[in-house]
């Protein structure tokens, strides 16, 4: 917003005085991402949901999610149960209620996960370079030959069974949970790690980072203090595209039968458990399917909203607006 103020010239002519308050990188980026129309959307859709798995579970309890009444097996739609009922009489809707909570906590630990090897690895080997630097892009050049479906089928199935059960926010996981976690975490990170190199690489070499070192500061208050705080904006955009990744990951092994075994529900088993009824109980697979796709759908927009609120090259004309 322009303040307009009249000021005497020295010829005696009025002129218009023009002061505009500059904006800071959080403003502009914060402006760029509310211009972003699917941004906000997906920010809706993702509120949405995280409301409908947190604010649902004070409504249905996890024994009536597994509950099961062969009375009422297969039933579809109706006022007593609006998502229907599967093959053993369970509520479909509180089962995705609570399958929903364990697809999103997988997805955003294993991110967790993915994200700090990534920063790890890419910091390091941008940061300190020479041998370093070659044995750790050619650890996670030799990363990406490995086969992450395969690896999830093959360690959870001779491990999961194996493992501990754990208690997390109040819900318990099976071992599985932690092959999962673990796989795609330590299977994601290497475009990350990418990221993160070509930044410090190009930091590295800035005026401020030559004179903390010539003052004699420690690498790692360097690294943690300096230039990884101007790396935190593709941090976030990677971050947030690999939640969406995650729960997919975590759908497809779990509709292989090879995820979270039942009766504990996620969205990927339901889909395994709906295969057999596509036409007689389309709501089996319907719902969970649905939830899945928006999930991914909103986190996907997010991403890509943040992707252009955080470029410093289309920041450069928010303040000119």
């Amino acid at each position: 917003m322009k303040n307009l103020s009249p000021v005497e010239s020295p010829l005696g002519l009025r002129e218009v005085e023009t002061s505009t308050k500059p904006l800071t990188p959080t403003q502009m980026a914060f402006r760029r991402f509310l211009r972003h129309k699917m941004a906000i959307i997906g920010v809706i859709f993702m509120v949405a949901i995280v409301l409908y798995v947190t604010i649902g579970a004070s409504f249905y309890t996890e024994a009536q999610s597994n509950r099961l009444n062969l009375m009422i097996m297969l039933s579809p739609p109706s006022p007593g149960h609006w998502f229907g009922t599967d093959f053993v009489g369970r509520d479909v809707l509180a089962r995705t209620i609570y399958g929903g909570q364990i697809s999103i906590i997988i997805g955003i630990l294993a991110v967790v996960v993915s994200t700090f090897v990534g920063i790890l690895i890419g910091a390091f080997s941008g940061y300190y370079g020479g041998i370093i630097d070659n044995l750790l892009m050619r650890f996670t050049e030799a990363m990406y030959t490995v086969p992450q479906l395969f690896l999830l089928i093959v360690l959870a199935k001779f491990l999961g069974g194996k493992l501990p059960t754990f208690i997390f926010l109040g819900r318990s996981f099976s071992g599985s949970v932690i092959i999962i976690i673990g796989v795609i975490g330590m299977t994601s990170w290497m475009y990350l790690a990418r990221i993160v190199r070509s930044n410090v690489l190009s930091l590295k070499e800035q005026d401020f980072i030559t004179a903390a070192t010539s003052i004699g500061t420690k690498d790692r208050f360097i690294i943690l203090g300096h230039i990884l705080p101007n790396t935190i904006a593709p941090i976030i955009i990677a971050a947030t595209l690999q939640v969406a990744n995650s729960i997919l990951t975590e759908a497809y092994i779990s509709f292989l039968g090879l995820g979270v075994q039942p009766p504990t529900a996620t969205w990927g088993n339901m889909l395994q458990e709906a295969n057999k009824y596509l036409e007689r109980a389309p709501w089996l697979w319907f719902f969970p399917g649905m939830l899945i796709l928006l999930t991914v759908l909103a986190i996907n927009f997010v991403g890509d909203g943040l992707r252009d609120a955080l470029d410093p090259h289309s920041l450069v004309d928010v303040n000119k607006e």
